[in-house]
């Protein structure tokens, strides 16, 4: 398996992505393409004692000033670009890139296409929660939804979770202001009709309406919506837990009893910690997109960059393209609908 590497995407590119490839060919057992500026990834490659890393050169770089839905056609020899190309002329399996999302979610959908059937790719992150975790289906790529695009995510999202986080028979919810069947606007009613008729026709396990009190008490594995409620609720999240723990190291520092107890629990908070740090996940896939592409962490370190290689891996892996592929006569409404 070969998995190319945007050498030049991030915030800490190129060293830090250099480390997480050098350290994902040893571990992983994986081959590695870097793309990006020769001569920089080369210097790179050497201050890590490596020299048998294939190096495609790129003179451009995307960054996030450029307009993310023009960056891929204006910069033709740009890292992400030219990763792009690559994947899609088959010299790769994968494309992991922790670049602008933007930009790379536009230039994966014209380079490498989505896979045919597939009206809109989605990001679908996997929140820290329960078990498996649970999957938010769109996070940010498509604003503007019809109920189409969720039913397709739904059967994507139901795929991804089956294949890629463990659950047998996943439940999907559609994110709503309440329980009742009735709950939501126009766009929710009519996906409500849509995901419990394929519900009822056993192609996916629909469990209703989730609230986001529902999101993380378990209520469902795969969380449906369109990419602007889907932001806010990632984005929420995110800033909860990182208020949450400095509130907890706050309270642990507070007197000496209570450094004493953080003392006692110091293994069990390094393990929640770990469970919700996004250089333990990797990255967001690109579900819908005809070849695997993961979208990494914009502050990506080594650790994150060696994590998204992992599940780049795992998703060429798990065949869910495939399982798509297969389904898409499910997934397209009929004119008459």
């Amino acid at each position: 398996m070969r998995i190319i590497i945007d050498a030049m995407g991030g915030d800490n590119a190129p060293q830090e992505i250099v480390k997480g490839a050098v350290r994902a060919k040893k571990e992983l057992g994986v081959e590695v393409c870097l793309v990006g500026r020769e001569e920089e990834v080369k210097a790179g490659l050497e201050a890590e004692g490596c020299a048998d890393i294939e190096i495609v050169n790129a003179t451009e770089v995307i960054t996030m000033e450029d307009d993310p839905s023009t960056a891929t056609r204006r910069k033709k020899d740009s890292s992400m670009t030219v990763a792009l190309n690559l994947l899609r002329d088959g010299r790769g399996d994968a494309v992991v890139s922790a670049g602008s999302t933007g930009a790379l979610l536009t230039g994966a959908t014209l380079i490498v296409k989505r896979i045919k059937g597939i009206r809109r790719a989605a990001m679908a992150p996997v929140l820290p929660a329960g078990e498996h975790g649970v999957m938010l289906i769109d996070c940010g790529a498509n604003v503007e939804c019809t109920a189409e695009y969720l039913l397709q995510f739904a059967y994507m999202g139901s795929f991804y979770a089956k294949k890629m986080m463990g659950c047998e028979n996943p439940r999907v919810g559609l994110l709503n202001v309440g329980t009742e069947d009735t709950k939501g606007g126009t766009l929710q009613h009519q996906t409500f009709e849509l995901l419990k008729k394929a519900g009822d026709e056993g192609r996916i396990n629909f469990v209703g309406n989730v609230e986001g009190t529902g999101v993380f008490a378990g209520a469902a594995d795969v969380v449906v919506t369109d990419g602007f409620t889907g932001n806010v609720l990632l984005k929420g999240t995110e800033g909860t837990i990182k208020f949450m723990m400095k509130a907890l190291k706050g309270v642990f520092y507070k007197s000496t009893a209570n450094k004493l107890a953080a003392a006692v629990l110091k293994k069990d908070l390094a393990a929640m910690k770990k469970s919700m740090d996004v250089n333990e996940v990797g990255g967001t896939a690109f579900v819908g997109i005809s070849k695997p592409v993961i979208k990494a962490h914009g502050s990506s370190d080594a650790a994150c960059i060696f994590s998204a290689v992992r599940q780049a891996i795992a998703f060429v892996e798990a065949g869910v393209i495939a399982d798509i592929e297969k389904n898409i006569d499910y997934m397209k409404l009929k004119a008459e609908e």
